[in-house]
């Protein structure tokens, strides 16, 4: 395959005295002629290789068939009103209706919010919704083109009218309204561009505003700016008495953070945020409010407990001692407790056992009862102090999201069927899943999900799909994804990977794969291959590597330490470029999961592993199929840019190199049901191609 021409230039610096070429660093200008000239050609080479593909007709009409399918969301509580998502297949982004009950929501519901509007192509979203107390207001957000960037635009809930009312330059936030119903505060960042999720320059400091209703933007409250340490995000949320404002201040993605409490003063219809409380003002550990009970705040922390714990605090008593005098509510056990929901008058605690969700409800005395409710992951918990109800929205490796109502009074639990009529004809495969177990190169335990359709043995290797994460304390569950359905429709074998520098088994598990520590990431992922090999399971011929964002710097880093470990590679909005990830966007946040490039000790481990600078030309590298999108500001497109080119320019196998550049898309936010069917298609028909997997039919 003849590549197109890169230009190379001459680019290179000195860092702690170690000279470092950048050839291709005019590709990190994404709005330049040239970039854009890269772009089409790069386009162009790839869709003539991609839509030869004898697959690939059948993988675009059963990504179309499978997720252009009728759906519906989990059902939400808004004051005193029901919405839920829906989409009948045939829309590009899913639809927000509304009712005055459960059973109106059900069988009837008036149309709220069409995100199809809000652009001619289908790329703007809907990303989020949170209504005042009173019910009056909702306020929801709008991504354009898959940016990071959002809007925050008002409703009126009564009447489903439009206010004059827009915020802009909104990031990582949402609208958390004040007692006073009328005011909400959320996270700014005053960048110089435009917000359109091209612009690559790092963000500035974000500063907490408060914005009243019908005011303009420009006139709202500063609540909280470190202008001194740009790199801390601020993160509010409001107790459910309204009495507390709590803000969670982290070093960028860090786990550990300090927790402010604002008291809430509520008089002749205004509030009034008084002097924080500094409850934890050395970020020792996490802390993240679960709800309020008068003076008692309820937490959940990793505090002396790396499988976390619920805890109470007094906080009369620390204003009073300025002790953290912590109560275990639900101690620590066993298995992770990956999230806590306060529901009716209780908890909802959700532990993570082997990497699967179980359901408990807890008293504020800490006794428990379990929820059987099946599903790989809980994606969605809809339910609030007081409510006599809770929604609970699951997922499965082969269906996006089954909603289920639980009555807190008779702890009855139904599932819910709130998708709209369309074309149901196309079914998922019924799928087997084992879990299995490997050993890493250090010794230590690594767990894996084992998939296939249910009608297929295992008497001889198959081709299959490794996919895996490992960072940032995200936990890799059994959970639906569109390239995993239409992959085991197609008869291939799946296996999901559960890393270290995850957060599937805790703090400590998370520890061992970060910073100094991040090749342990990359030598689970290689020990999960080894295992499929000695166990049968497939081959070097038959394995293709997949991974996003973080994983997709995993797949780019055993690429280039294992060159010959797979057939097939297929990093995703990687992060790539290791020695300046933090310059661009959002990446300084991560420097608490990657470490400082600007450290000395740190750059060496970085430049160790990076994937752009480990590129040796000369090598026979697998066929590779990079992708990214142009509006993504949270991995700016230059990583994957920058990574094809010198993938490109080092090939000495036959094998592809190719780059898929999806325009007016970002880092995964709010694609189109086409765009998602059709980037789902191409990857999947590519990895068959080169992994000799032939779909039924």
């Amino acid at each position: 395959m003849r590549f197109p021409a890169t230009r190379r230039d001459s680019t290179t610096e000195t860092l702690h005295g170690r000279q470092v070429d950048d050839p291709y660093r005019w590709l990190e200008d994404p709005d330049s002629e040239e970039t854009r000239a890269w772009v089409a050609e790069q386009n162009r080479l790839t869709r003539s290789h991609l839509d030869a593909l004898p697959s690939h007709r059948w993988f675009l009409d059963t990504m179309r068939a499978a997720v252009e399918r009728p759906r519906s969301g989990t059902p939400d509580r808004v004051g005193r009103r029901y919405v839920v998502t829906r989409n009948d297949g045939t829309q590009q982004q899913d639809l927000l209706f509304v009712g005055d009950t459960l059973a109106e929501l059900t069988h009837g519901s008036r149309l709220l919010i069409d995100p199809n509007t809000f652009s001619e192509d289908g790329t703007s979203s809907l990303a989020g919704y949170h209504a005042s107390r009173d019910g009056r207001w909702l306020a929801y957000l709008v991504s354009d083109g898959g940016s990071d960037w959002a809007s925050i635009r008002l409703l009126d809930l009564g009447s489903g009218r439009e206010v004059d009312d827009v915020v802009s330059k909104v990031k990582f936030s949402e609208a958390t309204w004040l007692p006073d119903h009328s005011s909400y505060v959320y996270l700014h960042f005053p960048s110089t561009g435009d917000g359109v999720g091209t612009e690559a320059g790092a963000l500035p400091g974000g500063r907490l505003c408060r914005h009243y209703v019908g005011e303009s933007q420009e006139t709202d409250e500063l609540v909280l700016e470190f202008p001194d340490e740009p790199q801390l995000i601020s993160t509010p949320r409001l107790s459910h008495d309204g009495c507390w404002l709590a803000v969670s201040i982290t070093d960028g993605t860090s786990e550990k953070n300090r927790l402010w409490v604002y008291p809430v003063n509520t008089t002749s219809g205004a509030a009034t945020l008084g002097s924080p409380l500094k409850v934890v003002d050395e970020p020792r550990a996490g802390f993240e409010l679960v709800r309020s009970n008068g003076s008692d705040l309820y937490l959940l922390t990793d505090l002396e407990a790396p499988l976390r714990r619920v805890v109470r605090l007094d906080l009369d008593a620390f204003a009073a001692t300025g002790a953290l005098e912590l109560v275990d509510v639900v101690p620590e056990s066993e298995h992770l407790i990956e999230r806590v929901e306060a529901v009716g008058d209780e908890l909802l605690v959700v532990h993570l056992v082997d990497a699967s969700p179980r359901v408990s409800r807890c008293t504020l005395a800490g006794d428990a009862r379990q929820v059987d409710v099946p599903g790989g992951a809980l994606v969605a918990v809809h339910g609030d102090v007081g409510d006599a109800e809770v929604f609970l929205g699951m997922s499965s490796l082969t269906r996006p999201v089954v909603s289920f109502r639980l009555d807190l009074g008779s702890g009855v639990l139904e599932e819910l069927d709130l998708a709209p009529a369309g074309d149901t004809s196309w079914r998922p495969p019924t799928v087997s899943i084992d879990r299995r177990r490997t050993t890493s190169a250090d010794g230590t335990e690594v767990p894996y999900f084992l998939v296939r359709r249910a009608d297929l043995s295992g008497d001889a290797p198959r081709p299959t799909l490794l996919w895996g994460y490992g960072g940032f304390g995200v936990s890799v569950l059994a959970s639906y994804r569109p390239a995993f359905v239409g992959w085991l429709a197609a008869g291939g074998v799946l296996v999901i990977a559960n890393l270290r520098g995850g957060g599937e088994f805790g703090t400590a598990w998370h520890e061992a794969g970060r910073l100094a520590r991040k090749q342990n990431v990359f030598d689970d992922f290689v020990a999960v291959a080894e295992d499929l090999f000695a166990s049968g399971v497939t081959t070097h011929r038959q394995l293709a590597l997949h991974g996003g964002s973080n994983g997709g710097l995993l797949v780019g880093a055993v690429l280039t330490q294992h060159p010959d470990l797979a057939a097939v590679a297929l990093p995703a909005v990687g992060v790539l470029d290791m020695l300046r990830f933090h310059r661009f966007t959002i990446g300084a946040a991560w420097v608490p999961d990657y470490g400082d490039p600007e450290d000395p000790a740190m750059f060496k481990v970085l430049l160790g592993y990076s994937p752009l600078h480990n590129v040796v030309p000369g090598t026979s590298y697998p066929a590779t199929l990079v992708l990214t999108g142009d509006h993504d500001d949270r991995v700016v497109p230059a990583h994957s840019f920058k990574f094809t080119s010198a993938l490109q320019h080092a090939q000495a196998a036959d094998a592809p190199v190719l780059a898929r550049i999806e325009t007016s898309t970002g880092h995964g936010v709010g694609k189109p049901s086409s765009v998602i069917a059709r980037e789902t298609a191409d990857l999947l028909a590519f990895a068959a191609e080169h992994t000799g997997l032939e779909p039924p039919g």
